[in-house]
């Protein structure tokens, strides 16, 4: 037996409702990039963490410089109630998304966080903008 099998699966169920969760919350680099192209854009991406100047930088196409702290409900109301975020950071190291996410959804907002934030952006050979 392996440090693998070790531990037997779970059930169905379980699995199901444990995978369908997680993807309620998030979504990866490849779903972002395949939605944008083609044209099926149905979310708001914010860049969520660091300075004006680093964001100018470098950051995803299309996306908006709004850091998680100054996610206030005045500053939200820029867009409609129903209106679905993506949030992103810089990478696995950082939980500015984390924080995102949260603050969102304290303020009722849709939102899902993008795993693997610019690092992942980065590894999928995905192109950057710069202001």
């Amino acid at each position: 037996m392996s440090y693998v099998t070790e531990i037997p699966a779970a059930p169905a169920e379980i699995v199901i409702d444990h995978f369908s969760q997680r993807l309620s919350v998030e979504t990866d680099c490849w779903d972002v990039f395949a939605s944008m192209e083609k044209g099926e854009q149905d979310f708001v991406l914010l860049h969520v963490v660091g300075s004006p100047a680093v964001f100018a930088k470098r950051h995803l196409p299309g996306a908006i410089h709004l850091r998680h702290v100054d996610m206030t409900a005045e500053r939200m109301r820029a867009w409609p109630e129903d209106t679905f975020f993506v949030v992103y950071c810089a990478g696995p190291h950082c939980n500015g998304a984390d924080r995102a996410a949260l603050n969102l959804a304290r303020l009722g907002r849709k939102v899902k966080i993008m795993i693997g934030g610019m690092t992942g952006w980065a590894d999928e050979g995905f192109a950057f903008m710069t202001a």
